[in-house]
C-alpha cells in the first residue's frame, strides 16, 4: 500500500490550536452521558487521534492510532453519512459485528467531519460501554453542528498558517531587498565621487562653451544621484535597524548657508524654474545642518517636479524662541487624496513631469528626518497651491 501523504502531525497540531475542542468534547459527554469523545483523522488507510476526552479509559492520547478496519469511522469516511447505535446488544445490524465486541461499548455514534473545500477530514465520535440515547435527531443534530464548527475554525487555522507563511515569504523577501538596496546604494557612492571631483577639476580649466556646457551636465546628473544613493542609503539603514542618524549642534549661519547651497544647487538643476526664498533665522538652531539640508532638497526637488509650469516655488525659513520652522510651497494641481494618504510611505509616487521619475523616497527620508529631529512634516494642498512645512522644537 502506497505511503498516506497526509501530515497527521500537522493535523493534530490544527486541532490543538482550536481553544474550543476540550469544552465540546466534555459537553458531548455530559449531554449523552458517554464517558468518551473524540476527533479522530481518517483516511482510507489510518485512523489517529486528534484530540480526546477518556474517560472509562481506553487509554487513547492524541496522535494514538486504531486499526483503520477495527473502527466504524471507516464506515462513516466510505459511505458519508454516521453510524449511530444506542445498544449494541438490542441492534440487529451491530450485535454480532466484530467492532463493539472487540472494544466492548454498547452505545456508539460517528458523524463526518468535511473541511471547507468538502474533502473528507476524519469523525467526531463518542461511545461508552454502557447503553446510551443518542439515535434521536437531537443527539445527531448536535454532534453535526459541532462538526461544522470543527470545520470551520479548521479552515480558520488553514487560513492563519497562509497568511502568516505569505507574512514570513513576504519578510524574507522585503529584507533581501532591502540589503540589496543597502549594498547597492554604498557600491554606487565610489563612482559617483570619483564622477563629482573630476566635474569638479574639469570646470576648473579652460574650456569652450560647448563642452563646459556638457560638464555642466555631468555634474547635475551627478548631483541628482548623489541624493538618489543616499535616499536609498538612508531607508536602508531604517528599515534594517539603524534608523536615521543625527550629529546635532548649534547652527545658525551654517543652516542658513547649507539652505541656501541648497537653492543655489537646485537653480543649477532647473534653470527655468524660479526659486523665491525668505530665510529668517533669527534664533541658533540646534539640528543637524547636513540632515535638514537633505530634507529641504528633497522637498523643493519634489515642488519643482510637481509645480505648476512657469510657476515660482516660495521657500520660507524662520526661527524662535520656540520653533524651527520651513517650509516650501509651489502651485499646481491639487494633491489627490488617495495619494496623500500614503505620501510619506516609501516608494509611493504620484503623477510627475516626463524624465524626472524618481524612486518614491524622497519625502519618506524627509518625514523620517522630521522625526529624528522630534519634529513633523505636514502638507496642505488645494487647488491653487501646495505647502510642505517642516517644524521641529528648538530644544532638541
Amino acid at each position: 500500500m502506497p505511503k498516506d501523504p497526509v501530515d497527521f502531525q500537522a493535523e493534530i497540531d490544527a486541532v490543538s490550536r482550536i481553544s474550543i475542542v476540550p469544552t465540546l468534547l466534555d459537553v458531548l459527554c455530559k449531554t449523552t452521558g458517554m464517558s468518551f469523545a473524540a476527533i479522530a483523522r481518517v483516511t482510507e488507510s489510518r485512523w489517529v487521534t486528534c484530540s480526546v476526552l477518556d474517560k472509562i479509559p481506553f487509554g487513547l492520547k492524541p496522535g494514538d492510532e486504531l486499526k483503520i478496519e477495527t473502527t466504524f469511522c471507516d464506515v462513516v469516511r466510505q459511505h458519508d453519512k454516521p453510524v449511530v447505535i444506542n445498544h449494541v446488544d438490542q441492534d440487529e445490524k451491530y450485535n454480532c459485528h466484530p467492532i463493539p465486541a472487540m472494544y466492548g461499548f454498547q452505545s456508539y455514534i460517528s458523524v463526518p467531519i468535511y473541511r471547507k473545500d468538502g474533502s473528507f477530514f476524519g469523525t467526531l465520535c463518542s461511545l461508552d460501554t454502557k447503553p446510551a440515547t443518542v439515535n434521536t435527531p437531537e443527539v445527531i443534530g448536535m454532534f453535526n453542528l459541532y462538526a461544522d464548527l470543527i470545520s470551520f475554525h479548521l479552515n480558520a487555522v488553514d487560513q492563519l498558517d497562509n497568511t502568516e507563511l505569505q507574512l514570513r515569504e513576504e519578510r524574507e523577501m522585503a529584507e533581501l531587498r532591502e540589503q540589496f538596496i543597502a549594498i547597492l546604494g554604498h557600491d554606487l557612492r565610489n563612482p559617483v565621487a570619483t564622477t563629482k571631483a573630476s566635474t569638479e577639476l574639469l570646470l576648473e580649466m579652460p574650456l569652450d562653451k560647448s563642452a563646459k556646457r556638457i560638464v555642466e551636465v555631468i555634474q547635475t546628473t551627478n548631483f541628482r544621484m548623489e541624493g538618489l544613493i543616499n535616499n536609498i542609503l538612508d531607508f536602508a539603514r531604517g528599515r534594517l535597524g539603524g534608523g536615521i542618524s543625527l550629529k546635532p549642534a548649534e547652527h545658525q549661519d551654517t543652516l542658513e548657508k547649507s539652505l541656501l547651497q541648497v537653492i543655489t544647487e537646485m537653480r543649477t538643476l532647473s534653470a527655468e524654474q524660479h526659486i523665491e526664498s525668505q530665510i529668517e533665522l533669527k534664533r541658533t538652531v540646534h539640528a543637524d545642518a547636513d540632515r535638514i539640508a537633505q530634507l529641504f532638497s528633497n522637498l523643493l526637488g519634489n515642488a519643482i517636479m510637481h509645480g505648476g509650469k512657469n510657476k515660482p516655488v516660495k521657500v520660507y525659513a524662520s526661527s524662535d524662541e520656540d520653533k524651527f520652522v520651513l517650509s516650501v510651497t509651489n502651485q499646481g494641481k491639487k494633491i489627490p487624496d488617495a495619494a496623500m494618504a500614503k505620501l510619506f510611505h516609501p516608494f509611493s509616487r504620484g503623477e510627475v513631469k516626463p524624465g524626472k521619475k524618481g524612486l518614491g523616497l524622497g519625502l519618506y527620508i524627509a518625514s523620517e528626518i522630521a522625526r529624528a529631529h522630534q519634529g513633523k512634516l505636514l502638507v496642505k494642498s488645494n487647488d491653487e497651491e501646495t505647502c510642505f512645512t517642516f517644524e521641529m522644537p528648538m530644544n532638541l
